[in-house]
């Protein structure tokens, strides 16, 4: 087997399409999925993430990561054997490996700590924590699942909170979630301060969902939310509507 072959046996890619145009000028520009070197399936007006990719898991079998990445992100040249690369040192670190991304969070509360190298929204965020570094939360706009670990997304969740679903309920069976090192770009339309009613609710309706399934692992860091108690993510999304703050 070449070592372009090895390569395309290691990653699928999947994602869910809203605006082919963003697709197009974000995702499709990368130069790893524009090559044509794998399999990367797209998936128009799915009704939640996990429909998208328990499709995808059923059409992938050969590979051995299958890659979620949003239709708003570029990978730069190199990207995926950098991220094969953080893998495969993940693995080594950690043997019982099952979800990996690219941005995430350790711990919870004060002891929280943040990891990735990411450029979101014109910000650069490279935190401090060593690469890779086991975490339980994840941030949904990349992240990979091993098909041999079995995990599969929740489509009670739709659109929200699924990559750190995914991250407890693999750490809930004995494996093990890390962020690598495999920088690329977010370029998210969604404001950093205030937000539509209808975001809100969608943002609500996933968040008592997910609320109610981990209140047993509370508190919860997320990279976009604090979770301390049942009802702190709909409080935060209303103040966002209301105030824009």
């Amino acid at each position: 087997m070449s070592k372009n072959q090895a390569k395309s046996r290691k990653l699928g890619f999947v994602t869910c399409v809203s605006d082919a145009q963003v697709l197009r000028r974000r995702l499709l520009a990368s130069e790893c999925l524009n090559s044509g070197a794998y399999e990367h399936a797209l998936y128009f007006n799915a009704p939640s993430a996990a429909a998208a990719f328990s499709a995808a898991q059923e059409q992938m079998l050969a590979c051995e990561w299958l890659v979620w990445v949003h239709q708003d992100v570029f990978l730069p040249p190199g990207w995926d054997t950098q991220f094969i690369g953080g893998l495969e040192l993940a693995a080594a670190e950690f043997p019982r490996l099952a979800v990996a991304g690219v941005y995430g969070v350790a711990g919870s509360g004060p002891s929280a700590v943040r990891a990735g190298h990411v450029l979101d929204r014109g910000t650069l965020l490279q935190e401090t924590a060593a690469l890779p570094c086991a975490v339980r939360s994840l941030d949904e706009l990349l992240f990979a699942v091993r098909l041999a670990s079995g995990m599969r997304l929740d489509p009670a969740l739709g659109f929200d909170f699924y990559a750190t679903d995914i991250a407890l309920a693999a750490i809930e069976r004995g494996m093990e979630v890390a962020v690598v090192d495999a920088y690329c770009e977010h370029w998210s339309d969604t404001s950093k301060g205030r937000v539509t009613t209808e975001f809100a609710d969608r943002v609500v309706g996933s968040g008592n969902v997910f609320e109610s399934k981990w209140a047993h692992r509370l508190p919860i860091e997320t990279p976009c939310f604090s979770i301390n108690r049942p009802g702190d993510l709909e409080t935060f999304a209303r103040r966002l509507v209301d105030s824009g703050s």
